[in-house]
Parts: C-alpha cells; structure tokens; sequence
C-alpha cells in the first residue's frame, strides 16, 4: 500500500445486529473528533469503514465482494478510497483479509476500535496494520468521545459478549468472554444521550440481561436494577433492551415489567427451536416448555406484553417432527414479531461438523412455512391493537405530506398526519392495522 493523502471525510457500512449499529456510530465518533467529516449524501469518501456481521452464511465472501465493488468504483473515478474493515469478520479473519485484500488498509475487531484514529493516520503513511485485541475489560469505552446530537431513539451497549457457546454460533469467538459495563459509566453516557436528544434508550448485549455491577452505593445490581435507576433520568421516555437469554432471565428483571413504566411492553427472548432434542444439540439451556412457562411470568406481571423471537430452521439433524414442534411452539406464542433463518453452517463451530446436514431446498420450505406462521401472527397482533390508545415517539417524516413515522409502545411502526416534530411524543389513537403498520389518528 502506497501513501496517501489523510482522508477528510468518511463513511461507516455496518451490516448485522443493533449493537453493529452502535459500534459503527462510535467509530464515525472517534472518526469526527480527529477533524474526519461524514461523507455528503451521494458522494465518495475517502475513507470507508465497512463494519461486518460473522452469523451468516457466506459473510466472509460478501466482504471480499463489497471491497472488489470500493476498488473498482475507485479505479474508474480516479481516487482510490481507503478501506478499513471492522467488526466480527475483522476479528474472525484478520490476517486472511490483510493478505488477500491488498487494497485493505487497515483491519481492526470489535473490541479494538477505540484506536481507528491512529490506525487511519498509519495507514496514510502506507502502514498497514491489523488489531484485533480481545481485552477482558472494557478499555475500549474509556477511550470513546462523548456522544454527539443523537436520534429520539438511542442505542446504549451495557454488556459485551458471550459465555454460553450454542453449537451454531460464532460470537463467543468474535466477540470475547460476557463483560459488563460499569455501572457509573453506563448512567453517565445515558445521561448525556439524553442531553442530547434521546428520549428512548435501547440498552444492547449479545446477553443483556446477563448484566451485572455496582450501583453508586456500592450494592450489586442486575440489569433490571440498571433500568431502575434510569428511569429516574427526567427527560428520558422509553427503556428497552435486547437481546435476552431465557438463561440469565431473574425475578427481579421479570417484576421491573410490571413496575417500571418507563420500561416498554416489548420483550424479544430468542428460542431458537420448539425441539427439545434439538434445543440440547445446539447447547440452548432451555426446554420448549420452560421457554413458554417463563412467557407466561412476563404476561402475569404485564398482560399487554408484545412477545418477539429467533428461530433457526434446518439445524443438522432436525426432522420433519421436530419442526412441526416449532410451528406449534409458536402458535402458543402467537409473537408481534420475529427474525427466523436457515440454519448456516459457521466454520469453526461443532454444529458446522455435525452429521445430518439438512439440505437447501428442505430448508427453504420450512423457513417459508415458519414465516407464514409469523406474519400471520404479527398481523393478528396489530390488528388486536385497533382502537387502542398510546403514545407514539415521532422519529421520521412520512411518505406523504404531513405525515409522520414513529413506534408505539409495543415497537410497531405508526404513520399519522398532523402537527408533530421528530421527538415528539403524540397521542394517537391506532386506527387501521397493516401487516407491518399501523395507521393512527392524533387525539387532541
């Protein structure tokens, strides 16, 4: 790689999970307070950060694809950009990248972000370099600039990692051993989005709820004490969080539902398989049964609860029966919503190994038949809402003229029309149910 010119503006691709999303926000940070601006809308940068997601199939070839895409967009407008690569592919291939891809200048994982400025000012000089440290603790935050103006809706990561290691699943290579966050950081970088225009915070971990610390008085708190305490924040509206694991789930997070009215009635708790056998294969802790059984303590304690989930179809050695036990699982359910996947063998994990592979197109139809059920079921649900009344947290304008798109309480998406501003909170009341919306009349 030859010098080049230090890049003036940037551009963060981040693929994956929410907390993808928060990692490339805090790079476009750490980017910013070195004088690097966002790139204008429709205009080449001369940096790109392109921050990949390891869960599926294939993730590895996409990044070599989008780099090939950067490389050649470069040769024919005449300026090369510089490509950085971040995120789990980074801390999963590294090395590999580096010496395939020499147009990459830079590779750096998950956990060693906090030091992109410097590696960008390396890689001007034409020194490139990779860094995919796994410290076990939570350096990385410490160096993070304080949080800019940020949306009506914000995301703050409380815990890092994974200590459960499903048979499926790469993260617990990608992204290290659980760690939480301090306490005190996490009340501090809260109260700063919310100065800065946050009036919904959604705290994220690859098992958030397995969340643990010390509160300022020195006492130890669950996640569900973390949310006590931020409610008390005046100007913040809305706590959510995501994603749970039915193992880590406490009393005291389950009682927060029904007592802590800033927290939403929304709970997304994977389940993954409604197959007991299949369940142990993959590592799940869980049964079928104890899943729902732990459902039902949500409903007691907040009978409006939305319910949502991840299922994986075609895992190694699932049959047509065990399937079945899926689409029955979830008919007890009926879920607001949900993520399901073909089961995608990931190298390095024992499920890529295990005999029984299901094929393709067997795959394919159970997944269509398994997101029939869900649509029907999300649908089912936001029709079950017509006539109710709630707030709706405005986040974007609308398609129309007039209109606005907010959520409501239950993390639907709600268009009306009326006077409104992004960040508002406006009384609607839901009018007309689509499968993927609502439509809402703005009370007076």
């Amino acid at each position: 790689m030859t010098q080049t010119a230090s890049p003036k503006t940037y551009r963060v691709k981040s693929f994956g999970c929410q907390m993808n999303v928060y990692d490339g926000e805090r790079m476009g940070e750490l980017l910013e307070a070195q004088g690097i601006a966002p790139a204008a809308e429709g205009e080449d940068a001369d940096l790109v950060v392109l921050n990949t997601c390891h869960i599926r199939e294939k993730a590895t070839e996409k990044v070599y694809s989008d780099i090939g895409r950067l490389v050649k967009a470069g040769r024919e407008a005449g300026r090369q950009p510089m490509i950085a690569v971040a995120g789990c592919v980074a801390q999963a291939e590294g090395e590999e990248i580096m010496a395939r891809s020499p147009a990459v200048g830079l590779v750096v994982g998950p956990q060693a972000y906090h030091r992109l400025p410097g590696m960008v000012e390396a890689a001007a000089r034409g020194e490139r370099s990779t860094d995919t440290d796994m410290p076990e603790n939570n350096a990385k935050f410490g160096a993070l600039p304080a949080r800019r103006k940020v949306n009506p809706t914000a995301f703050l990561t409380v815990q890092e990692g994974c200590d459960k290691f499903c048979t499926y699943c790469v993260v617990p290579y990608t992204r290290g051993a659980e760690i939480s966050r301090p306490f005190s950081d996490l009340m501090d970088e809260a109260a700063r989005l919310v100065d800065a225009g946050a009036r919904e915070i959604t705290l994220l971990g690859q098992n958030v709820n397995a969340w643990e610390g010390e509160n300022a008085s020195g006492h130890a708190q669950g996640l569900d004490g973390l949310i006590r305490e931020l409610a008390k924040l005046p100007d913040l509206q809305r706590i959510r969080y995501t994603t749970s694991h039915p193992n880590d789930m406490t009393e005291a997070l389950i009682a927060a539902h029904g007592e802590v009215d800033k927290l939403m009635p929304y709970l997304h708790l994977p389940v993954q398989s409604g197959s007991d056998r299949v369940l142990k294969a993959m590592n799940r802790s869980h049964t079928a049964d104890s899943y729902l059984a732990l459902l039902d303590r949500f409903r007691a304690v907040r009978p409006d609860i939305a319910l949502s989930g991840d299922f994986i179809v075609g895992f190694p050695g699932e049959t047509e029966a065990e399937f079945d036990e899926t689409l029955a699982l979830v008919d007890a359910v009926g879920y607001a919503a949900a993520f399901s996947f073909k089961y995608s063998p990931r190298p390095g994990t024992p499920a890529a190994s295990m005999d029984q592979q299901v094929t393709r197109e067997v795959m394919e139809e159970r997944l269509a038949r398994l997101q029939a059920a869900l649509n029907r079921d999300q649908f089912a649900f936001n029709r079950a809402s017509v006539g109710k009344t709630c707030d709706v947290l405005v986040e974007r304008r609308g398609k129309l003229p007039g209109q606005w798109l907010g959520k409501s309480p239950w993390l639907q998406s709600v268009f009306f029309e009326g006077d409104a501003a992004i960040g508002d909170m406006v009384r609607v009341q839901l009018a007309e149910a689509g499968p993927n919306s609502l439509r809402g009349t703005v009370l007076a």
